[in-house]
């Protein structure tokens, strides 16, 4: 699989009606080489870092197989136009390419990209601020929902990678945990302590992962998402807005 290269830097992500919301989601097209160290590709930025950014989010994947489904969903609905169109880049990822998905993704896969080594850490977990990308006021809750969410990884080796690098799968340590189950265990099921200790005990997890398994199992209630998933309410966007 080909892989695609994006990075952006931080700006207002929608000035007009969410002024002093900065996001570095604009991503655009790199055609260069760039040299992708521990923290991600050189000349990326992430405006957030409490929430974005560090070893084990350095860089994120977003499968380009998905913005279909997005602009089926957008036309089923009746829902106006996005504010970004439904193309790759769109979701802020780094990285893109057509043919694996969070179905067969798994939590630990090491890839050789380029020069690079590379580890899927996390499913991303959606924030508001998709919200205001897109316009549309529930986008983050169904991304959640759906699962499309792409995912997150470190970086093992650093080295140089250049756009249309082929993305090859060098191990997979734990079959049994994919990207998309990984994320269902947390969001979308009823509390179940063999799936969650299943996420506490993988090392190839991020550390912020397995202390949300972690909460839920000792004290059994479910982390609230709604803040995240739709944010103070001077950024939130009206349904279907």
């Amino acid at each position: 699989m080909r892989i695609s290269l994006f990075i952006g830097q931080s700006a207002e992500l929608n000035p007009e009606q969410a002024p002093g919301l900065v996001s570095a989601i604009h991503k655009q097209p790199v055609d260069t080489p760039l040299w992708c160290g521990f923290l991600g590709l050189r000349g990326d930025e992430q405006s957030d870092r409490r929430h974005h950014g560090g070893p084990d989010r350095a860089l994120h994947h977003y499968p380009a197989d998905h913005y279909p489904w997005w602009k089926t969903w957008q036309t089923a609905l009746g829902l106006p136009a996005p504010r970004t169109p439904w193309q790759p880049a769109a979701f802020g990822e780094n990285l893109s390419g057509l043919g694996l998905g969070e179905t067969q993704a798994c939590i630990g896969d090491v890839y050789r990209l380029g020069e690079a080594l590379i580890q899927i850490s996390q499913p991303r977990s959606p924030c508001f601020k998709l919200n205001q990308r897109f316009g549309y006021g529930q986008l983050s809750q169904v991304m959640q929902l759906n699962g499309r969410c792409g995912w997150l990884l470190r970086v093992l080796e650093e080295g140089r990678v250049a756009s249309q690098a082929e993305l090859v799968l060098v191990d997979r340590p734990y079959p049994e945990l994919t990207v998309k189950r990984t994320a269902d265990i947390l969001f979308n099921q009823t509390r179940n302590e063999e799936d969650l200790q299943l996420l506490l005990e993988n090392p190839a997890l991020s550390p912020n992962w397995r202390q949300h398994a972690a909460h839920w199992l000792e004290h059994g209630v479910v982390a609230d998402w709604r803040r995240r998933l739709l944010g103070p309410a001077e950024f939130q966007v009206p349904p279907q807005a």
